[in-house]
């Protein structure tokens, strides 16, 4: 029987469980669930005689250590910065590793180690990264394969509300960690490249030079600049291309609505507010608005946003119950991003009834026989439940086929690694259509960059 280890029972890790012990007995599986609360990782098991829940911290080395020799293979779904010490231990006692994580330095920092053991250790194989490195190297592969020079590549996603569960008017809800939405953009400049000239957008302008896009189906969208797309030129190999700009995706009208947050400072994460845990939500907003002795926190806020009050910014605001004097923030030696996000996860958090939903789009410029053509590439991804949400499967999925054709000797090319080759992204992509995970593709007339598509 091969052993696997899965490090962490979060959210994201319902379907990739699922998914190995649907197949624990026709592949001869005993999965170990490892979470910091034992009672949380049994529950995955629900008495599946291939599966075990445990108590696992990653900080106890010696526990760490005598856990990860007993497996074959180690999946970690645990927070990127958590993922070394695993990493670590599985280097010493060759383990093959999985995460859904961005290769860090100190990760790629092992891979000549990790080859010389002849070890797969495969990151950034969930969604974003992950599904959409797989999705674009097909497509980008498929071209240079028949001959045709890349000219554009643009990428975004976007963890969104269902239609079905939309019901507030910023269109939107928290379907992964609310932190990360928050902090969205900080620590420097997003970097991208269009029709051969660099650009630069710093934070405090982002979520004004929003980018438009359709999806067939499911209507417009607006995208923002991640932080840093050059870096895909040498990972994707499109080092002489003229345009490349990775996203984030929102229903129309977020990104303005979140600017008002940014201009305020409210998602600042670098320092600490005195008291903060006595602080109300109107008291908290108050923190950020010049004094007056006679203008309530309203009217200064709307005067300070220059905004009115049949405005539908004011709506969103208002629907947020940000003015409330009764509710306190309740985190002690918050930090204005801390405060904001409990603010926020009031009114954001998924209902049990509620439905998620992963949206992705690519386009694909590209020059062939004199000729310049484009692809436009979608998938769409609603969940079932709060269980199995769209995150989760797109996240999870893909971890655990990985994780199984390496212990099956499908995927063998030893190192750290992400699914960029077509030996990694073939197979796990063919497999992902039977879980509705499928992109579709319509063949366009080239349009280049459009800079009427900008807004801000």
């Amino acid at each position: 029987m091969r052993h696997i280890l899965i490090i962490g029972a979060g959210r994201s890790a319902t379907s990739l469980i699922r998914y190995l012990l649907d197949k624990s007995s026709s592949e001869d599986l005993f999965i170990t669930i490892g979470d910091i609360s034992e009672e949380h990782a049994q529950k995955f098991t629900k008495g599946h005689t291939n599966a075990k829940g445990i108590y696992f911290d990653v900080s106890d080395a010696k526990h760490r250590a005598a856990v990860i020799q007993q497996n074959d293979l180690i999946i970690s779904m645990l927070p990127a910065s958590l993922h070394m010490e695993a990493a670590l231990d599985c280097l010493k006692y060759g383990k093959h590793l999985v995460t859904a994580s961005y290769v860090s330095k100190e990760m790629q920092d092992i891979d000549a180690q990790v080859k010389e053991r002849g070890l797969v250790f495969m990151n950034e194989i969930g969604v974003d990264p992950g599904i959409d490195h797989m999705s674009a190297m097909q497509v980008i592969d498929k071209i240079r394969d028949n001959g045709g020079k890349m000219l554009l590549f643009e990428s975004f996603t976007g963890g969104l509300i269902a239609p079905e569960s939309d019901d507030n008017l910023w269109h939107y809800k928290f379907t992964w960690n609310p932190r990360n939405v928050v902090i969205a953009g900080q620590g420097g400049a997003a970097e991208f490249i269009q029709e051969g000239t660099y650009k630069y957008i710093p934070y405090h302008r982002l979520f004004r030079r929003t980018e438009f896009l359709e999806i067939e189906g499911y209507g417009r969208f607006e995208a923002y600049a991640n932080r840093n797309s050059l870096k895909y030129r040498s990972i994707y190999g499109l080092e002489d291309i003229l345009t490349l700009y990775r996203g984030t995706m929102r229903h129309i009208g977020f990104s303005k609505a979140w600017n008002m947050f940014v201009q305020l400072g409210m998602t600042d994460d670098s320092y600490i507010i005195p008291d903060s845990e006595n602080l109300s939500y109107r008291q908290f907003i108050n923190l950020f608005l010049p004094y007056s002795p006679t203008d309530s926190v309203e009217l200064k806020l709307r005067h300070n946003l220059k905004i009115d009050q049949d405005d539908l910014m004011w709506g969103k605001l208002e629907e947020l119950d940000i003015f409330n004097a009764e509710k306190k923030i309740g985190i002690k030696d918050a930090t204005p991003a801390q405060a904001l996000q409990k603010i926020l996860m009031d009114k954001w958090t998924l209902r049990p009834n509620d439905k998620d939903m992963i949206v992705m789009y690519h386009k694909f410029g590209y020059e062939i026989d004199g000729k310049k053509k484009q692809i436009d590439s979608s998938m769409v991804l609603i969940g079932e439940d709060q269980t199995y949400t769209a995150m989760a499967k797109t996240v999870g999925l893909p971890v655990a086929i990985a994780a199984l054709k390496i212990l099956n000797k499908e995927i063998t090319t030893p190192g750290v690694q992400i699914p960029i080759t077509k030996e990694v992204y073939a197979p796990i992509l063919k497999e992902l259509e039977s879980f509705g995970i499928h992109f579709i593709e319509k063949h366009t007339a080239y349009m280049g960059y459009n800079p009427n598509n900008v807004a801000g």
